[in-house]
């Protein structure tokens, strides 16, 4: 306690010297970068100041208390920043680290495929070396924010003569280039934060493999484990919202705009619970029986959904590496989700079908309808996430597997493309 106390005081000094709300947000960045407090626990040499996880929580407390900008939000902290601390090579860490801190580099993730979802290390994608490069040719799909990242975390099939989840690389895939295309995709509730990404030859440097050559799986599952770890938290670590008008705040604000237009129908794809009471009261139904008790088992969800919160918040303050928590939080995430979408349903009745303007709430009943199948999906199926406790939390024997210790390329499937 009395370390974090020190780290208390000494972010708050830092910050009377320098937060200015008039500078530039990059340039604003870039002084928190140099000090070391964007990310305290990341190590000194990697542009932070080696201390525990739990100052990560302190800083920001005192950022907000200053009303300052933080860093950005998204898959870059989120996703990649984690990922390439725990796998990269001491020259990608100092390449790729400081420009997502600043905002620099946004990134997004190209993992699923049409022919392998739940199955991803079945991916076909991929990656042939070409002297200091690799050539890659595949397509992926549900891609968020594809549309104008500058680097993606790519899985590509690098070896196809080894069982599939020996034969994947890692990249840290650029973006921007001929031979890439991203393409919108329309969902059911109308939105399109989704994308589909073909790559014809495009190139990535050999210098981006994430890990080893061939071992990209072991790398993805520290991906995956943070990405389910974000679901304990309901979405990815956001940025210090500042309260003032200068120049710095406006530019963050723009910044948070543009990163979460593709996740605006997010809060009704996890069922809207905070909707259902004031909704069962205005259309009278708070006294019927049967309403009551689905919105008491609902709420109950949710408190102990909250408390697996807690606990995955509180194993990240200990430096903890994500564990089962993720797992858990995603099921009951989406159990959640089910629940408050059939009490919805109780309430509004057929209206609930009825979308825009014409529908309960300003058609934010049928969105939840339409939108709660997807939580089950997103960041790893449900069947994927029982997989994980059964043979990881409770040491169940695996599934069986005809084609775990068989050369890929020998492996009946869904080619994609």
């Amino acid at each position: 306690m009395a370390a974090l106390d020190d780290v208390r005081a000494e972010v708050r000094a830092w910050l009377a010297d320098h937060w200015d709300p008039d500078l530039a947000l990059r340039e604003w960045r870039e002084l928190l970068v140099e000090s070391g407090w964007a990310a305290p626990a990341w190590p000194e040499e990697f542009f932070g100041r080696g201390l525990p996880p739990a100052a990560q929580r302190v800083v920001d407390e005192e950022l907000a208390r200053a009303g300052a900008v933080g860093t950005p939000t998204g898959v870059g902290m989120g996703l990649a920043a984690p990922t390439i601390l725990e796998h990269g090579s001491p020259e990608l860490k100092s390449r790729m680290l400081r420009p997502i801190l600043t905002g620099e580099h946004t990134w997004c993730q190209l993992f699923s495929e049409p022919g392998s979802g739940s199955d991803l290390a079945g991916l076909t994608t991929r990656a042939a070396r070409d002297g200091d490069e690799w050539i890659v040719d595949g397509q992926k799909v549900w891609n968020t924010s594809a549309h104008h990242a500058e680097f993606g975390l790519l899985l590509a099939r690098t070896d196809w003569d080894v069982p599939k989840h020996r034969g994947i690389t890692f990249l840290a895939f650029p973006m921007h280039q001929d031979g890439v295309e991203v393409r919108p995709l329309r969902q059911a509730n109308g939105y399109s934060s989704f994308n589909e990404v073909f790559m014809t030859e495009a190139r990535v440097p050999n210098d981006n493999v994430v890990g080893e050559i061939g071992g990209g799986w072991a790398v993805a599952v520290t991906t995956l484990a943070m990405e389910r770890r974000a679901f304990a938290s309901f979405g990815l670590r956001t940025a210090t919202t500042a309260r003032n008008g200068g120049r710095a705040a406006r530019e963050a604000q723009a910044e948070a705009d543009q990163y979460y237009k593709a996740y605006v129908w997010y809060p009704q794809r996890t069922g809207r619970v905070d909707l259902v009471v004031e909704r069962a009261k205005a259309k009278g139904r708070n006294s019927d029986p049967v309403v009551r008790q689905k919105i008491a088992a609902l709420l109950s969800m949710q408190r102990a959904a909250q408390w697996t919160t807690q606990r995955a918040e509180a194993a990240r303050a200990l430096g903890r590496a994500a564990g089962p928590e993720g797992s858990i939080a995603k099921l009951s995430a989406t159990n959640v989700a089910r629940a408050a979408a059939e009490v919805h349903g109780l309430i509004s009745g057929a209206q609930a079908m009825l979308a825009g303007d014409d529908g309960p709430l300003g058609g934010i009943v049928s969105e939840v309808l339409m939108s709660v199948p997807a939580i089950s999906i997103a960041g790893g199926t449900d069947e994927i996430q029982r997989n994980i406790l059964g043979e990881r939390v409770l040491g169940l024997p695996k599934e069986p597997q005809v084609d775990r210790d068989v050369p890929f390329r020998d492996v009946p499937r869904n080619a994609g493309r």
